[in-house]
């Protein structure tokens, strides 16, 4: 809200008791500039941002406006896909808690669950299987496109390029208001992903494409196209197929992030779903976003040691270096996705060897959650804590995990990019706060300074 507006004092129950006045669902401003109050009505414990125009000094004002960097405070749509309460460290895909999900229902499952609202029945995951099982090969000449990138292109660059390619593949998707042919984009989306990452990986490392095996699951059959070589049927390790299945569910659906707002945003213009996508995952790309794991292994590595420890710490509290993985921007509790991903770790390295960053991260988990510094600022450990590690022992490069977290948030993405075209949501198009030059003539060459 701008400088000098100020709402006007709240009611207390004894002096509405007192005075007889009747609570409203309203919000009452007093432009402290004119004098003049203005009431504004409350849904959902928010307002609506175009009420504020009316404020105005005078009638050939813009009106006023709400400044938001970073839409902090801002919601940009109606959603009943994710729910989280940061401060309890909650999640829920469409009601169910993030903690009954994973491990109890499968990856489709619970794509299922996030894009149509409701859990399958056994007849309608069988439909729904055979759907995403139907898409899982690329064209022949989408093989030609990947063969393109040089041998050391990063995979979350070829991923993303040849996703959005997928649009000149099939340019019936820029029908997006007929019903049918929006689901066959979800199922392609969904069942082409992990075989666009498995490629793009082998790409790096100058192996040939394996092809999907479709009797395989969903995360077997990734297993399989990433590290098939001369065995003639690939068999996954069932530990690490159910591990990467819950770490797929982990990641589904995150509210509205940065990667999600971007997919609604590209996706409000009614361009084509793999346009969109290829967007979101642009975003997801950055290291604030998708990159985050990462560097929580390039700090244990730097810590190097559970001695070092203290000492690290005493850098972090004088902010010559970040502690990695701790904090969220919505979670102001225990991440619970953090809490599942501890709890599937024992079960992998069971399999893999225990990777020694472990017993660093546990050591640096519990000094810091009981250091009153971090306890105060409430930095608790985050999805990217534990992730990293557990990638690293399945032995994915560093340059899979973007990758892995998209092939995840897939089902969201689309999920959100149906829900916002089902709401018949305007483009997207902020506005600014304008703080350049008002007016000035030009100056010819010969005359400037």
């Amino acid at each position: 809200m701008a400088k000098g507006a100020a709402t006007a004092p709240q009611a207390t129950p004894d002096m509405k008791l007192h005075e007889g006045l009747v609570p409203k669902d309203t919000l009452t401003i007093t432009d402290n500039r004119t004098g003049k109050a203005y009431e504004v009505p409350i849904t959902h414990d928010a307002i609506k941002a175009i009420d504020l125009r009316q404020i105005k000094v005078n009638p050939d004002d813009f009106g006023m406006m709400s400044f938001d960097p970073g839409f902090t405070n801002t919601a940009h749509c109606e959603s009943s896909i994710t729910y989280i309460d940061g401060d309890k460290g909650i999640l829920r895909y469409r009601g169910y808690p993030i903690e009954q999900l994973a491990g109890k229902a499968s990856f489709l499952e619970v794509s299922y669950l996030i894009m149509f609202g409701e859990l399958p029945t056994k007849a309608h995951l069988a439909e729904w299987t055979n759907n995403i099982v139907h898409h899982t090969f690329l064209h022949e000449n989408a093989k030609t496109f990947l063969d393109g990138f040089r041998y050391d292109a990063h995979p979350m660059g070829v991923f993303i390029s040849t996703v959005a390619a997928l649009s000149t593949f099939y340019p019936e998707a820029n029908q997006i208001d007929d019903p049918v042919i929006r689901q066959h984009q979800i199922h392609r989306l969904i069942a082409k992903t992990p075989t666009i990452a498995a490629f793009a990986y082998r790409h790096m490392r100058g192996l040939p494409y394996a092809y999907p095996d479709n009797e395989l699951s969903y995360a077997g059959n990734f297993l399989n196209m990433l590290f098939k070589t001369t065995e003639a049927k690939y068999k996954p390790n069932p530990v690490l197929e159910k591990a990467l299945d819950v770490l797929f569910v982990l990641h589904a659906d995150h509210e509205q992030n940065c990667s999600t707002a971007a997919m609604r945003g590209i996706g409000s213009s009614h361009v084509d779903p793999y346009s969109a996508m290829a967007g979101a995952a642009a975003a997801l790309y950055g290291p604030l976003h998708g990159g985050a794991n990462e560097q929580v292994l390039r700090m244990l590595r730097e810590i190097g040691s559970v001695k070092a420890i203290p000492e690290y710490i005493k850098r972090v509290k004088s902010k010559e270096v970040r502690l990695m993985g701790f904090g969220h921007r919505v979670y102001k509790n225990y991440d619970p996705r953090a809490k599942i991903i501890k709890q599937i770790a024992d079960e992998v390295f069971e399999v893999t060897g225990r990777n020694p960053l472990l017993d660093i991260a546990l050591e640096l988990e519990r000094i810091a959650l009981e250091d009153e510094y971090f306890v105060s600022h409430k930095l608790y450990p985050n999805v990217d804590f534990y992730s990293g590690i557990i990638y690293e022992a399945m032995q994915f490069p560093v340059e899979m995990y973007p990758v892995l977290f998209a092939i995840g948030r897939t089902p969201g993405w689309l999920a959100q990019w149906q829900e916002m075209l089902m709401h018949k949501l305007p483009i997207t198009r902020p506005r600014q706060i304008f703080t350049g030059v008002e007016t000035r003539d030009f100056v010819p060459m010969e005359k400037r300074k």
